[in-house]
């Protein structure tokens, strides 16, 4: 990638695939003919020399079957960036006294909030033949 600078970032994506081509038992050679590029452009990359395209590094985690994130796990963070991005918090659990509770809260809000007075009437007969019928 002309005119960027490589950091401590590079240096240890480079180890990992160092490490993952060696672990596959497989030479830089073989590595660089199936990215179309020279062993020492390989090399350049697993010493951090040079910053490894997305698509190379795709690549490569399909060639020795590895995910993506391996390449990153453990480095140095060297911004401010939340490790989260900007993921969505997780979900909040509707998990209450009993497995439906949190159901049933999420239901009876919707309902008080979206249909008028004689709606809420006929639905809540209608749950009350529904547990006459199942509890008799």
């Amino acid at each position: 990638m002309a005119g960027q600078k490589t950091d401590a970032r590079d240096v240890h994506v480079g180890q990992r695939i160092a490490a993952r081509r060696k672990k596959a038992a497989l030479t830089q050679k073989r590595v660089a003919q199936s990215f179309g590029m020279s062993a020492a452009q390989l090399q350049k990359y697993e010493k951090g020399t040079n910053r490894i395209s997305a698509i190379h590094l795709d690549t490569f985690s399909r060639l020795t079957d590895t995910p993506l994130s391996y390449f990153f796990e453990g480095m140095e963070r060297l911004d401010d960036v939340p490790t989260d991005g900007f993921a969505e918090q997780p979900q909040q659990s509707y998990a209450g006294e009993t497995p439906w509770q949190g159901l049933v809260d999420l239901v009876v809000r919707h309902v008080a909030e979206h249909f008028p007075e004689s709606s809420r009437r006929e639905l809540a007969a209608a749950i009350h033949a529904l547990d006459e019928k199942l509890n008799g």
